[in-house]
């Protein structure tokens, strides 16, 4: 199995990323967030998992170790596929994922394109007690987390379609009054992207 990838970023699509290794250009499927930190030209280590099937030989590239433990851990759950484990992390952080199953928060995991009701009940049932807690409940009280996942994801969104970072920021900053406690990711860069249009 391929554990990791090193070697220079050659391309960046909506989907995927090429690094070359050794003369040989590697195609990594990865989230929008994870492909918003990589640059064309530069060098950049990413932890891979290899999904071997009849017809193909598929490489999820990650953005760190966690991501890529908790993607092949989602897979264990019935009925959940390595493009379905992919969807979940694009759309929620590692920590919301966790959250979310933790917290039997349904509604949040519906949120992903392809889970419904029934889908969430399932993965919530199968993966409780083995997804561990979230890493930020380790905050002590009072301790403020960085900065709010969403802001994150949105952010990397815009400048994944090609947005620059401080116009990515002022659209996250834009939107930002109406995140409430649960926010909408997708809805969330809908409008930012709609703020964007109109400057």
């Amino acid at each position: 199995m391929i554990a990791f990838v090193r070697g220079r970023v050659a391309a960046v699509t909506l989907s995927s990323a090429v690094v070359e290794v050794g003369g040989v250009g590697l195609e990594l499927l990865c989230t929008p967030g994870t492909l918003a930190g990589l640059r064309t030209g530069t060098e950049a280590t990413l932890p891979t998992s290899m999904v071997v099937r009849e017809d193909s030989l598929t490489l999820f590239g990650f953005a760190d170790e966690e991501e890529k433990q908790l993607f092949e851990l989602l897979q264990t759950a019935s009925g959940v596929g390595p493009k379905l484990a992919q969807a979940m992390l694009a759309v929620l952080s590692p920590d919301g994922i966790r959250t979310a199953i933790a917290g039997d928060d349904v509604k949040t995991l519906t949120r992903v394109p392809g889970i419904g009701q029934k889908g969430a009940q399932r993965i919530i049932l199968e993966l409780k007690d083995r997804i561990g807690a979230p890493v930020g409940a380790a905050l002590p009280a009072g301790a403020v987390a960085q900065q709010a996942p969403w802001r994150d994801q949105v952010h990397q969104g815009l400048v994944g379609l090609g947005y620059n970072a401080k116009d990515a920021e002022k659209a996250v900053e834009s939107v930002a009054g109406s995140a409430g406690d649960v926010p909408d990711v997708g809805a969330l860069l809908r409008a930012a992207l709609q703020t964007l249009s109109k400057a």
